[in-house]
This record gives structure tokens, C-alpha cells and sequence, in this order.
């Protein structure tokens, strides 16, 4: 009988690219105390047109992190790319955030905030140029730019 703690485990190649937006220390007042949580946004892509974004919530980081990567494979899209970048430009508001996405020359990269960036390296485009107009909120921002490439047209 072989000691499966003598063989390191192998690696399999990831589909997804997983980032992490935001984690957040959040905590309950109950009976017992205070009851500590944390709260991660991810974001997974697989840099071919594919993006999501999903919300994890646990007791420890590790945990949030897991259950956010499952909910964003859950929730993901489906870019229009035309020459690794975006087919046309668009302003989107969702709540206080506001972002403008336009598309860029080959060439340029991805000229990009924090979480907009993120969302864009996860989804594979390459060249764009895109600007945080509301509020600075990485959540809000995130959600924005997630709901800006579903209203995208393939042209």
C-alpha cells in the first residue's frame, strides 16, 4: 500500500485566471459577541472572451475566496472582442459607479483603473482605454464594468 503523503500532488493547468478585487472584514453582533467574517470579490477569466464575477462569504479568507471563484464561474460572460479589444465605445451607469469604455489602437494596452483593469486583463481584452467617472467604490466598479460588456454588440 503506497503513503499518498510521499508523492506531491500534481498541478493540473487552470482554465481560469482568478484575481481578488476586494477583501472585506465584516462582523455580526450577536448574544455571544461579536461573530467575525470576511467578505472577497473575485474575478475569473479565461483571457479569451470569458468573464466572471462572484461575491464570497465565509468565516476565513480561504473559504471566501473559494466560494467567490464558484459564484463567478457560475455568473460568467461572454465578451465581443474585434482585434483584442472592445467593438465599440460605451458609458454605463450602475448605481454610483460610472464607467466609459472605449476601444483602443493595437498596441496601446489596457489603460485602466484597478477593478476595471482586472476585469478586462481577466476577459482577454488587450487594448482598451477606459475611465472610473462615480464613485471609487472596487465593488461598484467591478459590477459596472461586468454589466458595460453584457451591453456590448458584436458588430
Amino acid at each position: 500500500m503506497r503513503d499518498s503523503r510521499s508523492y506531491p500532488r500534481r498541478q493540473e493547468p487552470k482554465e481560469f485566471d482568478e484575481k481578488v478585487i476586494q477583501v472585506s472584514r465584516v462582523s455580526k453582533k450577536t448574544k455571544g459577541g461579536n461573530q467575525i467574517g470576511f467578505s472577497v470579490l473575485m474575478v475569473v477569466g479565461d483571457k479569451k472572451g470569458r468573464v466572471g464575477v462572484g461575491l464570497g462569504k465565509a468565516p476565513d479568507v480561504v473559504g471566501g475566496i473559494k466560494k467567490g471563484v464558484r459564484r463567478a464561474k457560475k455568473n460568467l460572460i461572454t465578451v465581443p472582442l474585434k482585434n483584442d479589444t472592445i467593438p465599440h465605445d460605451i458609458i454605463f451607469k450602475f448605481g454610483a459607479a460610472k464607467i466609459l469604455l472605449k476601444p483602443a489602437p493595437p498596441g496601446s494596452g489596457v489603460i485602466a483603473g484597478g477593478p476595471v483593469r482586472a476585469v478586462m486583463e481577466a476577459a482577454g481584452v488587450k487594448n482598451i482605454s477606459s475611465k472610473v467617472l462615480g464613485t471609487r467604490n472596487p465593488a461598484s466598479n467591478v459590477y459596472a464594468t461586468i454589466k458595460a460588456l453584457k451591453k456590448l454588440e458584436k458588430i
